[in-house]
């Protein structure tokens, strides 16, 4: 029989008004205390009673974490800025296009609504084994539930697995990366500046995280230097259904292009790995070369080496290939 949740667990809930209330309750409850910023994925986790904080800190009240801002060398995001906001606002859509255009894949309208650009990062796995609340690696357990002969893993990774197989879920992941984006993270320490790069995390550097996040941090803001603005820009999400649905697998792609040339490049893909996943080789086979259906053919060949399949994923192979191909291609 199938196990009936039909309530959250209880817990304290917590509405500070400034990001320093805010610091100061994550330091005192450090991994008791759970951050909520459009609820999107944490009310799912709460209502399935997977996961039973002791303190939720709700931070919708928290106006020093929302708006865009032009800065001197790019723009700032505030990370409770919602994604609606996030696809209409006007310097984004002007020279940031890409961000604009992986946030307009998210979900639907209602929850671009709620949701907001810092959850959408730092949302968890979709694996069913994991969010079901079973026992896995991921969870403490011993055993990865989607590896085994008789499993269900049409979702998940070809790259980077370690016990775990789990890919991260995020729309707009591939595109801050590929943008070149910073996180700016705060605790009661300080604050530092973490490369969008290096904020999502495989399992084998930590298997109970996707990004660099621990108990007392928070993401205040994301920033997008001028690097690449107003480059060439593509974006394609593939997924099993239009609306809603997490990821297949994703890109995104912004590239110089000067007489016909690629000068430069950023190619990253989401769906095949358990962090967004930059195709340096890809960037490196391109660089220097004519923008034709040549050049795109060799990065999307080059894209698939070493992908190693589950039992019910290798259609992600040439997948992928196809979507690299036409983030050369369309770019």
């Amino acid at each position: 029989m199938a196990t009936i949740r039909d309530m959250m667990p209880a817990f304290e809930l917590y509405q500070p008004a400034g990001i320093d209330d805010v610091l100061a309750l994550l330091k005192r409850h450090g991994k008791d205390a759970w951050v909520m910023a459009g609820g999107m994925d944490s009310l799912d986790w709460f209502k399935d009673r997977v996961k039973r904080p002791k303190v939720v800190v709700d931070l919708s009240q928290v106006k020093g974490l929302k708006g865009i801002r032009a800065q001197a060398n790019g723009a700032e995001i505030g990370a409770m800025t919602t994604l609606t906001e996030v696809i209409n606002h006007p310097l984004i859509q002007s020279r940031y296009g890409l961000l604009a255009h992986a946030a307009r894949r998210v979900a639907s309208p209602q929850i671009r609504n709620q949701g907001t650009l810092g959850g959408n990062v730092s949302q968890d796995t979709r694996c069913w084994y994991y969010r079901d609340g079973m026992p896995c690696y991921r969870a403490g357990g011993n055993i990865c539930y989607a590896d085994t002969p008789t499993a269900m893993n049409r979702e998940h990774c070809l790259y980077e697995a370690d016990r775990c197989v789990a890919v991260s879920p995020s729309d707009t992941a591939p595109a801050l990366i590929a943008l070149d984006a910073k996180f700016v993270i705060r605790s009661a320490k300080g604050e530092r500046l973490v490369d969008a790069d290096e904020f999502f995390i495989g399992p084998s550097v930590d298997i109970t995280r996707m990004t660099v996040l621990k108990p007392g941090d928070l993401l205040t803001a994301i920033r997008i230097p001028n690097t690449w603005a107003g480059a060439r820009f593509y974006f394609e999400k593939v997924a099993d259904r239009q609306v809603w649905d997490f990821p297949l697998v994703n890109v995104a792609s912004a590239m110089r292009v000067e007489n016909g040339v690629i000068k430069q490049a950023r190619i990253v893909v989401s769906g095949v790995a358990p962090r967004p996943l930059r195709l340096k080789a890809v960037e490196d086979s391109v660089r220097g070369e004519r923008l034709s259906e040549e050049t795109a053919e060799l990065a999307g060949k080059t894209a698939i080496w070493g992908a190693k399949p589950l039992n019910h994923n290798h259609f992600k192979i040439p997948l992928m290939k196809n979507l690299v191909r036409r983030a050369i291609r369309g770019a």
